[in-house]
């Protein structure tokens, strides 16, 4: 991604990484860890991966990993 800069009259162009900004895609946290669930509701990792298991959230499975939709999760924990 290339930033356009002006600055005192001078335009410059130099890409993200070299200003050390995070594009979109990196600011954005779409998703929750099995761990990350079990630190905010401060239950064992185990009650955790119980609870995806049960459907309460939107889940999804990444190889060996399972991710929870942080929008989804966060809805029903405001539901509480």
């Amino acid at each position: 991604m290339l930033i356009l800069l002006q600055l005192q009259g001078k335009e410059y162009c130099m890409a993200a990484e070299q200003m050390n900004m995070k594009t979109p895609a990196e600011n954005e946290k779409r998703t929750y860890s099995v761990q990350e669930i079990a630190d905010i509701l401060q239950i064992s990792r185990s009650m955790a991966y119980n609870l995806c298991s049960q459907s309460l959230f939107k889940t999804v499975r990444v190889g060996k990993y399972v991710r929870v939709s942080k929008p989804s999760f966060d809805e029903w924990l405001d539901s509480k």
